[in-house]
């Protein structure tokens, strides 16, 4: 009796991978599992973007909470511009957004005093490739071509602890319009590192809008009568 069941399972088994898979490509099937997920995922999400409705966005950050500041990450997605000759290109890249907060009390922070820091795909780049002892630093200017040049500047560096168990994110604003100069830091553990390393590799091709090659027929692109496809909404790195 065993062996009989056995026998069925193996043989509905072999029929389903016979039905959905190729003798030259052994992982088509689980390929095929991956595409459905992320065409059901980006399906929704340009669902969200079409109908403009900002109570049906995704918020997805990851936050950390230390005794004077807070830092949280999350990715803002591209969007996208038809093209007259067919197709969409890249409108306006994506960027992983860092929001960090100053410490006013024992776990409370002043949420009207954030800044943010937008970091583009090669200084996510950057960030992921850091070593244990390995540090690194941006800068931002929103003016760095024009006369205004220098009035205000953002400064992120990314150094480890002393011990190897994680590392410091600082954020320097000097604003000489405003005369103010704000510093906050935030130490990161290993554990926390990790999860920022796993998850801005994952969101690194989406930012750089590459995840929709695999998804080039949803209607949000092909469909869509306006001027720019998937408008998500992105806060800009200079607004308080």
């Amino acid at each position: 009796m065993l062996s009989r069941i056995s026998k069925q399972l193996f043989t509905s088994r072999a029929f389903t991978l016979e039905k959905w898979s190729f003798p030259q490509h052994g992982n088509y099937l689980l390929s095929r599992s991956f595409a459905t997920q992320a065409a059901a995922s980006n399906s929704v999400a340009q669902n969200h973007a079409a109908e403009g409705n900002s109570s049906n966005k995704i918020f997805a950050s990851y936050s950390v909470y230390k005794g004077k500041a807070a830092l949280s990450a999350s990715p803002r997605l591209p969007t996208f511009a038809k093209l007259e000759s067919g197709g969409v290109k890249v409108d306006r890249k994506g960027t992983i957004m860092l929001t960090f907060w100053p410490a006013i009390g024992e776990r409370k922070y002043d949420w009207e005093k954030k800044q943010l820091f937008a970091l583009s795909a090669t200084e996510v780049g950057s960030l992921i490739n850091l070593g244990p002892q390995d540090s690194c630093e941006f800068f931002h200017d929103p003016a760095m071509l024009s006369s205004n040049a220098g009035q205000v500047r953002k400064s992120l560096s990314i150094r480890p602890h002393t011990d190897g168990s994680g590392y410091f994110f600082s954020l320097s604003v000097v604003n000489n319009i405003l005369k103010t100069n704000e510093r906050m830091v935030v130490p990161v553990s290993s554990a926390e590192f990790a999860v920022m390393r796993t998850a801005f590799s994952f969101a690194l091709p989406r930012i750089m809008g590459w995840d929709q090659y695999n998804n080039q027929q949803v209607g949000g692109i092909t469909n869509s009568n306006s001027s720019k496809v998937l408008p998500h909404l992105i806060d800009s790195e200079w607004e308080r």
